[in-house]
């Protein structure tokens, strides 16, 4: 990955388009590098002018004549290339090109970018941007970008692809006191993006918590990589916005029909660890609670209340939220009945009453919190008459500092009665929200971070591998299928798909003629199942493409002629290779197991309930390909309905779920070794006591 620490801790920094102009970017760069603190040397550059905000000025870059560790590039883009090409001869190695008028803007732009581009790719420069707001380090400190403001230091990193997004919250932070430690405008991604900087993030010690906005990701397998890597040190957490089915490419198997370009996304974050935000408040309500709060040891929450709904509330979300309300211990719960009013409710949610001052608040979150069946606290405070919040909040701080290992929330619900306690609290680096549901959603996130870096902990790394695969097998079909100007293959050359990586399937073979269809059928032994052999007909069954338990010769000289017929009438212009004849195989759990090919992340795998309902039940999960282990998959099946029915369900024999692993870690095999494999369905697969048997297989191949 490429060496970035001069972007955050350059020695120097060269403007090029540095202004003395109030109101231009030139100058507005120019000032805040200045009143940042850098420390370092600072060179405006612009012919036209001597001297900028006190700083000498220079005509060109050459006319500095010593080491630029940094230049920022604010000026017309039509400029910008001639500036590279000089950077690019001085051996300047890091740019940050501020200017607008790139790829952004068409096709002209782009031609400019692409040049840009590569100067920079040539002579081994770093550039970020174009048309970005530029990069800030509260540690360092240096502000090298045209924001109106610069953020409170802290442990939070912010990267956005947006500029407008990344300037508003700069904004939003001086107002909450969240403090970042660098943040990062993308811009238009021409070289550096959300992988290279998650990547240099992800070794920086004044750095606690990763956060992006981005509207994609630019190289999906690295990203991969390098996300997982930085969420086994410190939590990513990204808002991913553009979630929209348009997006998703256009699929003609079940299995792409049911993958979305958002669903991709999701599955994943989830397998490199990062934590997902469905809105900015969530993504920085996450930043905020795992900046100042410690990562709980489980999922089980106390609730501390002074009314009775709030709590019912609270309660109902962390059930919704899958977090467990803990229940307290004997000892804890003697405590409780001892020393609060008989009408408090001692067990979770404690409800200390309406007209509890502190004392009670501090008594009984501080039994709670030092009980060792609790992981995290909720407390709620409503502005009764009686309700100092003041003296309430100074109590929660100081029983949160007696138990530093346990994270704390409060929710002070109410307005101008509670300001005081609320900012209190805040101050004290305790989340508080106004409502309680986002304090639920910070805690499941947490534990959710947890249980991810548990899980990776876990990953001894290894991928399933195979050594009884024929991969000359594999090629052979599909150099046919290409020779034959086809996509789609046969089912009977499907059939050799899988059979060349141990998928079990029921024999089936491609009768061309009544009398080779009856052969066959003699051979295979009855009964039987006839099947129109076309690529062009996606839904067999539609056009009486398909007849069931055959039993003898006539039936299948008489459902050849039928199949024929029926498809000449439903669909003239297609002209059939033949008919398949395939072993009827006795009924079972009907499971679906697919692949569709991510444009970013490459091969996902899809298990569920298969057959005609599939995409009605939509009973199916994902997996990512590569790197699929046995553990990933168990835990992939799971997920389903379908597990249910494996497991036997009212009083049927349980199903060959090893058998099912062992297919699902095939089939990934399969993908990866083939990428020519664009979409795979095995739709139905019946899972019996012992074995499975696949009756439909399609493959599509670019």
């Amino acid at each position: 990955m490429a060496d970035l620490r001069k972007f955050f801790h350059p020695g120097s920094v060269a403007v090029v388009g540095a202004s003395a102009a109030p109101g231009k970017i030139g100058n507005a760069v120019i000032k805040n590098i200045i009143t940042s603190g850098f420390q370092g040397d600072i060179y405006p550059i612009n012919p036209k002018a001597k001297e900028i905000e006190g700083f000498k000025c220079h005509r060109s870059l050459a006319e500095v004549g010593k080491p630029i560790d940094m230049a920022v590039l604010a000026l017309p883009a039509k400029y910008c290339i001639g500036v590279a090409e000089e950077a690019a001869g001085l051996g300047i190695k890091n740019l940050v090109v501020l200017s607008a008028g790139f790829k952004e803007t068409g096709s002209s732009g782009m031609e400019l970018e692409k040049q840009l581009l590569n100067i920079a790719n040539k002579n081994g420069i770093n550039m970020l941007g174009p048309n970005c707001v530029g990069i800030m380090d509260t540690i360092t400190p240096i502000n090298a970008s045209f924001s109106a403001a610069f953020p409170p230091k802290g442990d939070i990193a912010f990267i956005s692809q947006s500029g407008a997004m990344l300037i508003s919250v700069i904004d939003w932070s001086l107002s909450t006191g969240l403090g970042f430690s660098r943040v990062i405008s993308l811009g238009n991604k021409a070289q550096l993006n959300e992988v290279d900087f998650i990547d240099a993030i992800a070794d920086d010690p004044n750095t606690s918590v990763i956060l992006a906005y981005i509207e994609d990701v630019a190289h999906g397998e690295k990203f991969l990589e390098v996300a997982k890597r930085a969420s086994a040190k410190k939590p990513v957490i990204i808002f991913k916005s553009g979630t929209s089915q348009a997006g998703a490419q256009a699929a003609s198997s079940h299995t792409g029909a049911l993958v979305g370009s958002d669903l991709a996304y999701e599955t994943s974050f989830e397998h490199c660890g990062v934590i997902r935000a469905r809105t900015i408040t969530e993504l920085f309500d996450l930043a905020m609670a795992f900046s100042y709060q410690p990562v709980p040891a489980g999922s089980r929450v106390a609730v501390i209340t002074n009314a009775g709904g709030p709590g019912i509330v609270t309660t109902d979300a962390i059930e919704n939220q899958g977090l467990n309300m803990a229940r307290f211990s004997k000892n804890t719960i003697e405590e409780l009945r001892s020393n609060l009013p008989a009408e408090a409710n001692i067990y979770n949610p404690v409800d200390v009453l309406g007209d509890a001052k502190e004392d009670r608040f501090e008594f009984a979150l501080d039994k709670a919190l030092a009980d060792d069946n609790v992981d995290s606290a909720v407390v709620l405070i409503c502005p009764t008459a009686v309700t100092d919040s003041v003296s309430v909040a100074r109590s929660i701080v100081k029983i949160k500092n007696k138990h530093p290992g346990k994270p704390v929330f409060t929710s002070f619900m109410g307005g101008p009665t509670l300001e005081e306690g609320a900012k209190i609290v805040s101050k004290a680096g305790i989340p508080n929200f106004t409502f309680p549901e986002p304090a639920v959603y910070c805690l499941r996130g947490m534990v959710k971070y947890a249980q991810l870096k548990e899980d990776m902990n876990d990953d001894d790394g290894s991928a399933l591998a195979y050594s009884d695969v024929d991969k000359q097998a594999v090629k052979a079909v599909f150099y046919d299928v290409f020779r034959d100007k086809r996509r789609v293959l046969l089912g009977s050359e499907s059939c050799e798909v899988a059979k060349a990586y141990g998928i079990p399937a029921a024999p089936i073979k491609l009768a061309t003629t009544v009398n080779e269809a009856v052969q066959l059928a003699e051979e295979m032994g009855y009964p039987v199942v006839l099947k129109v052999a076309s690529p062009r007909i996606l839904h067999k069954t539609d056009v009486g493409g398909v007849l069931l338990n055959l039993d003898s010769p006539e039936k299948v000289r008489e459902g050849y002629i039928q199949i024929m017929e029926s498809v000449q009438r439903y669909l003239p212009q297609v002209v059939p290779h033949g008919i398949e004849v395939q072993k009827m195989m006795p009924s079972g759990t009907e499971l679906i197991i697919g692949m569709s090919r991510d444009v970013h992340f490459g091969p996902m795998i899809a298990f569920g309930l298969g057959g005609i309902y599939v995409n009605l039940l939509n009973d199916v999960s994902f997996r990512l390909a590569k790197g699929l282990t046995t553990a990933e998959i168990t835990a992939m099946i799971g997920e389903t309905k379908a597990y249910t029915l494996l497991k036997g369900y009212r009083g049927q024999k349980p199903s060959d779920i090893g058998a099912v692993i062992d297919v699902i870690a095939r089939v990934a095999k399969l993908v990866l070794d083939f990428p020519e494999i664009t979409e795979m369905d095995i739709n139905p697969i019946f899972a019996y006591e012992e074995g499975l048997s696949a009756l439909d297989i399609k493959i599509t191949i670019s």
